[in-house]
């Protein structure tokens, strides 16, 4: 992992290269590393990488005067006993070839400890033979890294800067853990600040890549201010990064590859012998687990598939559902099609978790409206998808004291998600859903009605938005100003839905004012825009869209799958849209994507994905993921516990 690294900056670097005959470590890794200094005759400086002859598809190294083939396996390869390192068996040092040069002959017991806390960092059994130490000449791993290039896959590219957004680490991001659904969201553990990970190298002045070990200085979601080893106090070259992209690696992940351990050009004259700088730094610092890539491309992978058959909410009639067919799938983003239209354009995005979608034949079985399909029977690579798919509710007991029809409470509005409104229960379904109408602002015909499930955490009970001083959205028309519930069932002759039937649980979300975030529009639904937490009231988040104006902000459940880290959008390969440069105003990239009428329009306008139905009058909607069960401890909701 660590040798090498004055052996790649031999050229430049201000160490001594005369030989002495010194028995300390110290002493014999500088000889090593100075280019076979000392005693003579030790193997392993490279001088020079000739390009590969017309007869030979693979690399050939000149070293010491004698020319070998880089082999493409381990064919002719040999390990050193010492360091580990694994290189061209001729070039190696003694008759049995147990060692890669003069100084790890000499120094195979004294060097041994210092072979096991590299070991330990990099999770290896510490023992003299362990493959710990990469002394690799650097053109010999070059001329591997060059053979394999061809493999790296290329990383996204973000539209939209987070790391000049966030800046120097002053504002917040949600921790990846606040995100159960998202990648690496259940498996984030305990990275930190402090953790060690291997990048690449910027500031190397090289012209091909190498890589160099940088501390996590800040985090936000999966996002890390990084600074490389050997700058300390100093941020002047601190860099944002993806944990998750390829690039990124545990410490030790460049000596088992054979990559080049470069420290940057800038601080090359702090230290005369990084590698001692690096042992002494890195014992008993932490580093991400060994299989921490593999986990990531594991977590990348979703279970629904293109053409898979579900039911969804009718955008234009939200009191009923339609079988839509799952077109594109990212990130766990699914985009549906309805399954009658023909050209693909009418769709509608919701996340595979949403409340919004169901398999085939829920609707019927808990009374719920849908709309028939005029197409006769599934087509080839049409397959209803599997129940086991769908986010799961809570189930609840509807036997004795329960919701009934005409029941009071209040329900944030899906057509207006910055409100929370006054509204009533229009239809009890089985398993414990719920038919809600917002007061004042219903269809004659109840096409706005839309379903909940008890225990959603989007409905609460009538005196909720006073108690934790949120303005509550009265009935359109109501003129007995201010609003109060005792005077209003009173003249409604109707009452409110107890207390006690409602979720009361309150996970410790790890949310806190100021966050920022990637969030979806749920007004329009395709969009995942940057964003910030402005407000916690129990496991509701105010989620604010960055440059808009506040009357766009939205109530997003804590557990809500609609919201994501800093850097989701990059990881999955999502278009973010960025901030509005001016309140009120969209970004030059923006305005076609994110124009919005006022808020008090929302229920009477249509969106403009939107397909003309008949009798179709609504817009976009995405509602929050219906709660399942969590570990939180159970809040009062007659406790004010707003942040």
């Amino acid at each position: 992992m660590l040798d090498g690294l004055e052996e790649d900056r031999s050229s430049c670097s201000t160490e001594s290269s005369g030989g002495s005959g010194a028995s300390s470590p110290e002493d014999s890794e500088d000889e090593e590393l100075g280019g076979g200094g000392g005693g003579g005759g030790g193997g392993g400086g490279v001088t020079q990488l000739t390009p590969t002859s017309s007869s030979s598809s693979l690399t050939l190294i000149k070293t010491n005067g004698q020319v070998y083939t880089y082999p493409d396996g381990k064919a002719g390869m040999a390990t050193c006993e010492m360091c580990g390192m694994v290189g061209v068996r001729d070039a190696f040092y003694s008759k049995t070839k147990r060692f890669c040069s003069v100084s790890c002959s000499r120094s195979y017991s004294s060097n041994s400890k210092k072979a096991s806390i590299l070991a330990r960092l990099q999770g290896k059994p510490p023992t003299k033979k362990a493959k710990v130490l990469q002394k690799q000449p650097l053109m010999t791993k070059l001329a591997a890294y060059a053979q394999h290039q061809a493999n790296q896959h290329s990383v996204p590219v973000e539209m939209f800067d987070w790391g000049r957004y966030l800046g120097d680490g002053d504002v917040m991001g949600a921790p990846v853990s606040c995100f159960k659904h998202v990648p690496m969201g259940r498996s984030w553990g305990d990275i930190s600040e402090g953790v060690r990970v291997e990048v690449p190298n910027t500031d190397s002045g090289l012209p091909m890549k190498v890589y160099w070990i940088a501390g996590i200085i800040k985090l936000a979601g999966f996002k890390a201010l990084l600074r490389y080893e050997g700058f300390d106090s100093d941020s002047n070259r601190d860099f944002w990064l993806n944990l998750c992209v390829p690039d990124i690696h545990p410490v030790g992940w460049c000596a088992a590859g054979g990559k080049p351990l470069v420290p940057p050009q800038t601080i090359l004259h702090r230290f005369t012998n990084w590698k001692t700088f690096l042992i002494k730094r890195l014992t008993g610092s932490k580093t991400l687990p060994p299989d921490f890539s593999s986990k990531v491309q594991e977590s990348m992978q979703f279970p629904f598939k293109k053409q898979m058959r579900v039911e969804v909410v009718d955008k234009t009639h939200l009191c009923r559902t339609r079988v839509a067919l799952v077109e594109q799938v990212i990130g766990g983003r699914l985009r549906l099609v309805y399954e009658e239209c023909d050209d693909g354009t009418d769709d509608f995005w919701c996340h595979m978790y949403s409340p919004l979608i169901h398999s085939i034949g829920w609707s019927r079985s808990i009374g719920h409206r849908f709309k028939r399909s005029d197409v006769s029977k599934k087509l080839d690579g049409q397959l209803d998808a599997p129940g086991q798919l769908f986010a799961k509710v809570k189930e609840v007991d509807q036997t004795g004291s329960w919701f009934e029809d005409g029941m009071k409470l209040e329900a944030i509005d899906p057509l207006n998600l910055s409100a929370i409104c006054v509204a009533t229960v229009r239809k009890v379904l089985a398993d414990g859903y719920l038919m809600i109408g917002i007061d004042g602002s219903e269809a004659a015909d109840g096409s706005d009605w839309f379903c909940y499930h008890s225990m959603s955490p989007s409905i609460f009970p009538a005196g909720f938005c006073e108690i934790n001083n949120i303005e509550l959205t009265p009935p359109r028309g109501y003129t007995n100003l201010p609003f109060r519930w005792f005077e209003y069932l009173k003249e409604t002759k109707s009452v409110a839905a107890p207390v006690t039937l409602f979720n009361k649980d309150v996970p410790n979300h790890g949310f806190c004012p100021g966050m920022k975030l990637e969030a979806v529009d749920l007004m329009e639904p395709r969009l995942v825009c940057v964003a910030t937490v402005t407000r916690i009231v129990h496991r509701l988040l105010r989620i604010h869209f960055d440059g808009w104006e506040d009357e766009y902000d939205q109530w997003v459940d804590c557990e809500s799958p609609d919201l994501y880290p800093v850097g989701w959008c990059q990881l999955t390969g999502y278009q973010l849209q960025p901030p509005a440069v001016n309140a009120g105003k969209t970004h030059s990239q923006y305005d076609s994507a994110r124009v919005r009428p006022d808020a008090s329009s929302w229920r009477h306008v249509t969106g403009s994905s939107q397909i003309k139905e008949e009798n179709a009058e609504g817009t976009d909607l995405c509602s929050e993921r219906t709660e399942t069960e969590t570990n939180g401890s159970s809040g009062d909701f007659f406790t004010n516990q707003d942040q």
